[in-house]
């Protein structure tokens, strides 16, 4: 969809939009957000940034997606101007153009790395879709760009939390007019007064600090069950992280005869790297019970329709 396609839709007299969930927890779907809750959503941001009729927003994500959206949105309602890129995870800034508040995934973080210059030119990165890396955060910050991890869900018009990008423990704070609280199994419950569903239980596993505060865990469908051990999958991934180094993997599960379950990786390249790849493992992970029991490799790993990895089981994938 074109940005101006976007705006012709918002400007109706419609008052919900049409979007799609990104599928990277499920299968994707179509729902309907109302005006009324894209607009609190923006105005939250726009309050948190600072953005207003004198500055400068931009976008290089497609406004098929909730992320890009909004950005619109928080351009429309605050009179920011609105610079769109190219949608590529090559991306380029105009020259001479500075921008308030830029909204990126992770895939595009490589273009502001081998751009550093870049770094005086956007006064904020938000940064979205999934996880950035531990070591992409650190790269980031070193080139001295401030930037924001977010945290929210398309049913939430975009972002409900936002972590700062320098902070090592990545504890997102609640954006204004938002309380969390988590359910008995730590499932995070989202509290919006100003929201028509003013209160939405997700599936994700969280460390509650308080009302305004938490760190993200996991989700709690991907939790594996290894003989009463509950191992996250998330958690898993950033352990592996430093011997993985510039791969492309995931943690999912396999069964296991006395465990019940185990963890299995899943990376993408050729099988014949998998003994080296166990054996540093082993090396650098010292508690038996956080090792893979398997090891698989595809040449490509599932993705969704953005981009995301999918946490496809080895089964599903006919890899066991």
């Amino acid at each position: 969809m074109d940005i101006s396609e976007f705006l012709a839709e918002w400007h109706d007299s419609s008052d919900s939009i049409a979007a799609r969930t990104s599928g990277s927890t499920g299968k994707p779907k179509a729902i309907k957000l109302l005006k009324s809750d894209m607009e609190a959503s923006a105005r939250a941001t726009n309050e948190f940034f600072g953005i207003c009729h004198t500055s400068t927003v931009g976008m290089a994500l497609s406004a098929d997606y909730i992320a890009g959206k909004m950005m619109a949105v928080r351009a429309d309602i605050s009179g920011a101007s609105l610079i769109q890129l190219a949608v590529s995870n090559d991306v380029e800034l105009p020259e001479g153009c500075r921008i308030d508040l830029l909204s990126i995934v992770p895939s595009q973080i490589g273009s502001f790395l081998r751009h550093p210059e870049y770094a005086g030119r956007v006064g904020n990165l938000l940064i979205g879709g999934a996880s950035p890396s531990e070591a992409d955060c650190k790269a980031l910050t070193a080139a001295g760009y401030r930037f924001y991890i977010s945290y929210g869900m398309t049913e939430t018009c975009s972002h409900v939390a936002l972590a700062r990008g320098d902070d090592p423990r990545r504890i997102f704070r609640a954006m204004p007019g938002i309380r969390f609280d988590t359910d008995a199994d730590g499932r995070l419950t989202i509290h919006a007064e100003r929201f028509s569903f003013r209160t939405l239980q997700t599936n994700d596993v969280v460390e509650l600090f308080s009302p305004c505060e938490f760190r993200w865990r996991g989700r709690a469908d991907g939790i594996i069950n290894s003989g009463g051990i509950k191992l996250v999958p998330e958690e898993l991934e950033a352990l592996y992280a430093p011997v993985l180094k510039g791969r492309r993997y995931y943690v999912s599960s396999v069964p296991h005869p006395q465990w019940g379950e185990a963890a299995a990786l899943v990376i993408e390249g050729d099988a014949s790297e998998i003994p080296d790849m166990a054996d540093l493992l082993r090396t650098h992970v010292s508690d038996h019970r956080r090792l893979p029991k398997r090891i698989f490799a595809v040449g490509a790993l599932p993705e969704a329709a953005n981009g995301k990895i999918r946490r496809v089981s080895p089964a599903e994938l006919n890899l066991c």
